[in-house]
């Protein structure tokens, strides 16, 4: 009896105009046969690093996370911490 462990990214979404939605599987079985899948997801921001990510999430990454991307998402974050202070 044999048990084998693949995990993939198998979905990569754009959310609310900046937002990477990266969607990691991770499916488990038994001598070729399935017997589970689990997800791991995460959100990456224009502002975080990203040089750990697979070499599609970068892509990804390069291509939505235009200037005009970036320049709205601190515009955004300057909206919100604007709104954080009394």
């Amino acid at each position: 009896m044999a048990l084998t462990e693949n995990t993939s990214i198998d979905q990569i979404e754009i959310v609310g105009g900046w937002n990477i939605q990266i969607r990691q599987a991770t499916v488990i079985e038994r001598d070729g046969q399935f017997v589970s899948k689990t997800f791991h997801r995460w959100v990456l921001t224009p502002d975080m690093d990203i040089s750990g990510q697979e070499q599609k999430v970068k892509d990804i990454c390069n291509v939505a996370w235009t200037d005009e991307v970036k320049s709205a998402y601190e515009t955004f974050k300057a909206e919100q911490a604007q709104r954080m202070t009394p």
